[in-house]
């Protein structure tokens, strides 16, 4: 993860059953079985209603890669429930990349844990009834955690016991390792295991002789096959896809081999088995997640490799461009000594763009993240500003407002990690009770849980609610032509402002003033069944910080000071803007204290729509809103956006 890449108090409650379609009482119309299913149409995730879907969340969770809950994200269902509910509660998350364990499924050569299965998938179904979407991952680092002894500096996650005594791969050295992640490329013993996995060595076994990845994917077949067979249609439905393999790289190179031919050569047809595998255990309409080398996009010139599946073609539906993203220069506390800044990262989350639209297909970084301990951890309040900011836009803070029709979709994606153990562990490190793990993430001195619990026990946010708890298009009826958020988080007792309005724009300036923001333009689009879809609403994330009493929408559909609570007669809503709690039960009452923001648009297909939505700080009169309406209907008509393509063809 994190070195690896380096090395080569709520302010409202419970949803209230009075509240007319409550998710305590009577889901709303749309909420069933067509919203939580999502697949890729072009380069868009897309619900089956049509509307165009962002994923967005965390990594659930580095638990896994411990032995403390034996491969588990956690200690009990209860322990899950409790983390889903904060994840939607506290962050606004609306997905979860799921970890698995290869070594916990089989334990031993062709027999997969049931009781493993059964514990993981139960856990799993508690975040699904949540209305969080899920795509599980198979998860390693450095291989497996058995290529490491008991004195060893470091550990690994990922392939059983049985694979690494079959292939007799000696003991692991790394020389002078400063972090983990150069054993990925300095340590002997990982390269080789590595490299043997890619290549489908073959080792003799209790249960004869096994090609290395072969048994993987016998082993994901069975892994997924279980998970349908144990998820209710309902559930099955929020899971999204699987994710193959994390962070892959080939160990060594053939001779004369680089990166790019080894994705060609050796990654992709991996894929297409893992992708024949899903089809099997009948995940057939859902795509694969899968990640190029994972030093492709590195923003150190030194590590980076050539790469991004480049002649993978068009991928298509069954696949999704899958990466990720840690920043490097900031990691290392050289090559970035300072602070994060506007617009740092937004070419490298262009690229992640640039490459879903050269493959056709939708794209997820499935993580990012920074240190919260540490020689760098006082650059995590910035760098992951300039990493959200480069998932909402293309562009910086400075250029949004007179740029903005070179926005660009906005990026799906899953921060590393939510864990409520985080500084709780009681980890044997490569199971040596002499080292006994407690604090941070309990793996390779890693800390990047943006969660934890409190003294009492109550889950807590370990980073600014305002950088974490994100206003976010969760699913636009139509097609998102630019977004961005200015979340006004904070570093120290500094507040960021990186997105100010301009001084163009007095009366949205005024209405603003100092409070958190948020602008969507989007243009409507038909649904999936042909229709102009006008009842279909768009949906917006609202944090916690936005009280609905107070919270100011500006749109071409109306201007209002606390959206009332979402009402309709059969399939027309009776307010253009409204609330609702999200989908979803996060405590088995029957609904959730997240909301979001309803925006139903009049009939008729291609008609360019924005809203901006603001915390209310400021209160605006009527005539301020009025005033701001007027600024921003301008603005949208000089700022050049694209006519309405179809929306049934690529994004």
């Amino acid at each position: 993860m994190v070195v690896a890449l380096l090395a080569a108090t709520g302010l409202y409650g419970a949803a209230s059953g009075a509240e007319t379609g409550s998710a305590g009482t009577s889901p709303l119309w749309f909420d069933n079985r067509a919203a939580a299913e999502v697949s890729v149409q072009g380069t868009r995730f897309v619900d089956g209603h049509g509307r165009e879907v962002v994923l967005r969340g965390f990594n659930v969770s580095g638990e896994v890669k411990l032995e403390e809950n034996h491969g588990l994200p956690f200690a009990s269902t209860a322990d899950a429930r409790k983390s889903a509910r904060a994840l939607r509660e506290l962050a606004g998350g609306n997905s979860v990349r799921f970890l698995l364990s290869w070594a916990h499924a089989e334990p031993e050569p062709g027999r997969v844990d049931q009781a493993y299965l059964a514990k993981a998938t139960e856990q799993m179904q508690v975040f699904l009834d949540a209305g969080l979407r899920v795509y599980p991952d198979f998860h390693q680092d450095l291989f497996s955690r058995h290529l490491f002894n008991k004195d060893s500096w470091y550990s690994g996650d990922g392939a059983p016991k049985w694979v690494v005594e079959a292939g007799g791969y000696g003991k692991e050295f790394c020389g002078i390792c400063v972090h983990w992640g150069q054993n990925i490329t300095q340590n002997k013993a990982v390269m080789d295991a590595s490299r043997d996995f890619w290549h489908n060595r073959v080792v003799s076994t209790a249960a004869g002789r096994l090609g290395i990845q072969d048994a993987f994917l016998d082993s994901a077949q069975k892994t997924m096959s279980y998970i349908r067979q144990h998820l209710s249609a309902d559930q099955f439905a929020r899971v999204v896809g699987f994710d193959p393999y994390n962070e892959p790289y080939a160990g060594t190179y053939d001779k004369d081999q680089k990166s790019r031919a080894w994705e060609q050569d050796v990654l992709w047809p991996f894929y297409e088995r893992f992708r024949s595998r899903m089809d099997a255990a009948g995940w057939q309409d859902k795509p694969a997640f899968v990640e190029p080398n994972m030093f492709w996009n590195s923003n150190l010139d030194f590590a980076r490799q050539e790469g991004g599946l480049l002649d993978a073609g068009k991928l298509g539906p069954r696949y999704v461009f899958n990466t990720h993203f840690y920043d490097q220069k900031a990691i290392s506390g050289i090559f970035m000594p300072g602070k994060a800044q506007d617009g740092q990262n937004s070419g490298d989350f262009a690229k992640v763009r640039d490459r879903a639209a050269a493959t056709n297909t939708a794209a997820v970084v499935s993580e990012f993240g920074h240190p919260l301990n540490g020689s760098v951890a006082d650059k995590a309040p910035t760098v992951l500003k300039a990493m959200y900011q480069g998932l909402d836009s293309r562009l910086s803070g400075r250029n949004w407002w007179t740029k903005t029709a070179d926005s660009g979709p906005v990026l799906s994606s899953t921060q590393w990690q939510w864990d409520i153990y985080s500084g709780r562990h009681h980890e044997l490190m490569n199971d040596n009770p002499d080292k006994v793990l407690t604090e941070g993430d309990a793996w390779n001195d890693e800390d990047l849980s943006s969660v934890g619990l409190n003294e009492s026990g109550e889950t807590v946010l370990r980073q600014d609610a305002r950088l974490i708890d994100r206003l976010y298009p969760s699913a636009v009826q139509g097609r998102t032509l630019a977004f961005t958020y200015e979340d006004r988080s904070r570093d120290g007792d500094k507040t960021l402002t990186w997105d100010r309005i301009p001084d163009s724009l007095p009366n949205v300036g005024r209405l603003v003033g100092s409070g958190q923001y948020g602008v969507l333009v989007w243009r409507s689009g038909a649904t999936t069944d042909g229709r102009t879809g006008a009842d279909v609403p768009t949906e917006l994330h609202l944090p916690r910080s936005f009280d609905p009493a107070r919270t100011v929408v500006i749109s071409d559909l109306g201007t209002v000071t606390g959206p009332p609570a979402y009402t309709a007669q059969g399939r027309t809503a009776d307010h253009p803007i409204a609330t609702a709690p999200e989908a979803g039960d996060t405590g088995g009452t029957g609904g959730t204290a997240a909301r979001r923001l309803l925006l139903s648009v009049p009939a008729g297909s291609g008609t360019l729509h924005y809203a901006l939505v603001s915390d209310g700080t400021a209160a605006p009169s009527a005539e301020l809103r009025a005033a701001a309406q007027k600024e921003l209907t301008q603005w949208a008509a000089r700022s050049g956006f694209p006519a309405a393509p179809d929306d049934r063809r690529s994004g």
